[in-house]
């Protein structure tokens, strides 16, 4: 089978397709922006800081992004399935069941210093559920739409007088997953709707991937200068003093820009693993291997990440902490080299088989099963 068809195939036909490398990378890359901005400290030089900076958002989004395109290739890629539907949406459920409550396991457990996308994530599955077979335009439209209202929605609802006193009753899990957390659903369903969309309308056509690419480009590049004119005083935040609906504004046109930028980053590695002329092609497959391995086993990757953050905690100047550039190079180094040998020899991620065997999809798989969604 030529790269052509095995690519085709890996995003209309089958919800057990072969992964799609340039999307693992895209994924791979998401996670060592995670670690960056957990355990990357602070610095004295501006540039720097601002290097750092990239990974502030980015990375999430990014995650959010290929989240979506991985529900859309298990649910049929371009040609989504018509028979098994009931049965997808309750593995689906499992996994998210299963997501949302490993998360919080964590969370009471190990007190990692960041905060966990885990239970998010499981949520934000189940929202998925009833959206998952929309027609690819009207997931896109949608998916644009409510990415321009939801975060500065989520901003401006998370200073009003009830979220904050949800927040310190029993309901503030709930409050924190949709609206007042560090990733709010309503910003991640939007995300995932556009992820879902690309993959509809094929990833495998040099056409759509262009426009997507061009698209993401020309949003970054005009509302990130914006947003950046738009400083926000945190003193002036913290007393109340700012505008809510200019904060709104600027969190919605930052959260659009950065996801333009997710969209580049994924268009930019399927061109360098699919699209390139096959010697450019070998060439960025074997680089990029082990951060295409990670983005293979990214529940893995994530989920050791908190324990050894966890086991890093120490006190330093009176306070609590687990930054450390010695740190992030173990992360990124260890990470890339435990998943490139895992998927060498073992598959499919450890805890990745665990999820897809406890939601009856892999429980027909031998040892040494295909790597797949």
């Amino acid at each position: 089978m030529t790269d052509a068809a095995r690519v085709a195939t890996a995003t209309s036909v089958s919800p057990e397709a072969r992964r799609v490398d340039g999307v693992d990378a895209a994924r791979g890359l998401a996670l060592i922006g995670m670690f960056v901005a957990h355990v990357a400290p602070a610095v004295a030089s501006a540039d720097a800081a601002s290097l750092l900076a990239i990974a502030d958002e980015r990375p999430r989004l990014l995650f959010a992004l290929t989240a979506g395109m991985g529900l859309a290739f298990i649910s049929g890629g371009t040609r989504p399935i018509t028979t098994g539907r009931s049965i997808l949406r309750r593995q689906i459920t499992i996994r998210a069941v299963i997501l949302i409550v490993l998360g919080l396991l964590i969370a009471v457990t190990l007190h990692p210093l960041v905060f966990i996308i885990l239970d998010v994530y499981g949520v934000a599955f189940l929202v998925m559920l009833p959206l998952l077979f929309m027609p690819a335009r009207a997931a896109l439209g949608a998916g644009i739409a409510l990415l321009a209202i939801m975060p500065g929605f989520a901003a401006l609802a998370s200073t009003t007088d009830l979220v904050v006193d949800l927040q310190q009753g029993s309901f503030a899990i709930v409050v924190d997953w949709f609206i007042s957390g560090a990733y709010p659903v309503v910003e991640w369903v939007p995300v995932m709707m556009i992820g879902l969309a690309l993959v509809r309308f094929d990833l495998a056509s040099p056409r759509v991937v262009t426009i997507a690419a061009l698209a993401g480009a020309a949003t970054a590049a005009v509302l990130l200068p914006v947003v950046a004119l738009m400083p926000v005083d945190a003193d002036a935040a913290s007393a109340g003093e700012t505008d809510p609906w200019i904060t709104a504004l600027r969190t919605s046109l930052e959260a659009l820009g950065n996801v333009g930028v997710g969209v580049v980053v994924v268009a930019g590695m399927l061109l360098l693993t699919f699209f390139a002329r096959p010697s450019v092609r070998r060439v960025a497959c074997a680089v990029l291997s082990p951060v295409i391995a990670m983005g293979s086993m990214p529940l893995t990757i994530y989920t050791l990440h908190l324990v050894v953050l966890a086991a890093s905690i120490r006190v330093e100047g009176g306070f609590y902490t687990d930054d450390s550039f010695e740190l992030l190079f173990g992360l990124i180094v260890g990470s890339m080299i435990f998943a490139w040998l895992w998927r060498r020899y073992l598959g499919r991620g450890p805890l990745e088989r665990v999820l897809r065997w406890a939601s009856g999809r892999g429980r027909a798989d031998g040892p040494r099963a295909p790597d797949r969604r």
